[in-house]
């Protein structure tokens, strides 16, 4: 009822952790149990450590969040030596869930040390992050840019050996562009999506809060724009999509999935719940037995006719009348 399956890998349910929003979830086992999810994503990972940026990083609005971190980590050594081998603890052997590394770079050899890095140390897949806000001054150079996003991905899948997952921004003008340009590339999938840039200001001192002045928008206000953006995805593309942005209940991933996502991605909810994604599984599972169907039956209906009811009013092709 609840598999799904990503190309090759197959998830026991299609609810993950959005990255940079759960940690490597080791932080969040005490809260609930976490070999029930389908997947855990991480926070970003790079080649070299990152301080982030400037604080303030993190400013509330209406309905979500702004976030200005700027991919603050360890960096890859310290990750694989201390980060991984707990996530591994947390997906209990392979049984329970996958464990996706989200990788990030400046430059297309910084994404192919990473793949070889993290291919080599037995994860069940890698999330090319094409698409932080955050960083490089915002400019989004990997996902703004089809060429780049192609060339990106392709370098990537060259040298990783598990399954390789773009994840796309919003910030563009036609994001069915990139994702096909991504799929050229090679990609297993593709996540969408990012946050959106905004940005949140103190009338009284006549500046913005963020210490960097723009950060990502995230949570229940980006929710119609990301559904959008997976609906026009999955009916471009051949691959899978996973659908993140604004999720907060089993009837939010639900619309992803009738959009055309086999898997969606819990983030900033979290923030407020940590046991929201395994209350979501248990939320879905009911729904689904309800409604006698499958995630696998949902997926991308939205894009198939729906069939006339029983004894309802059919038209005539050649009359265009009732018959």
């Amino acid at each position: 009822m609840l598999q799904t399956t990503l190309g090759s890998l197959r998830l026991q349910n299609p609810i993950l952790s959005a990255s940079g929003t759960f940690g490597s979830g080791w932080e969040g086992r005490q809260f609930s149990d976490l070999g029930r999810t389908g997947g855990l994503v991480s926070k970003t990972v790079t080649v070299l450590p990152r301080h982030g940026n400037p604080p303030p990083r993190i400013q509330e609005t209406p309905a979500g969040m702004l976030n200005s971190i700027g991919l603050e980590n360890k960096g890859a050594d310290w990750f694989l030596a201390d980060t991984l081998p707990k996530m591994k603890q947390l997906a209990a052997g392979g049984a329970g869930p996958r464990i996706v590394i989200n990788i990030g770079g400046e430059s297309i050899d910084e994404f192919v040390q990473l793949a070889e890095r993290f291919s080599a140390a037995g994860v069940d897949a890698l999330e090319v992050n094409l698409s932080c806000p955050n960083v490089q001054e915002g400019r989004l150079l990997f996902s703004t840019e089809p060429r780049l996003t192609e060339q990106a991905v392709r370098a990537v899948k060259r040298v990783a050996t598990v399954p390789v997952f773009a994840k796309l921004s919003p910030n563009v003008t036609d994001v069915t562009v990139i994702a096909k340009a991504a799929e050229q590339g090679g990609a297993d999938g593709i996540t969408a999506i990012n946050t959106l840039i905004g940005m949140a200001i103190d009338w009284r001192k006549r500046r913005p809060i963020l210490g960097r002045g723009i950060g990502g928008l995230s949570g229940p206000a980006i929710k119609p724009v990301a559904l959008r953006m997976v609906h026009d995805i999955a009916r471009t593309v051949r691959i899978p999509v996973i659908g993140v942005g604004g999720v907060r209940s089993a009837d939010d991933v639900l619309e992803f999935v009738c959009a055309g996502a086999r898997a969606v991605q819990v983030g900033t909810a979290m923030f407020t719940d940590p046991t929201l994604m395994v209350r979501i599984v248990d939320d879905l599972r009911e729904r689904l037995a309800a409604a006698g169907t499958t995630i696998d039956e949902l997926c991308g209906s939205v894009h198939r006719p729906v069939p006339p009811a029983p004894g309802a009013c059919q038209p005539d092709q050649g009359r265009g009348a009732c018959v």
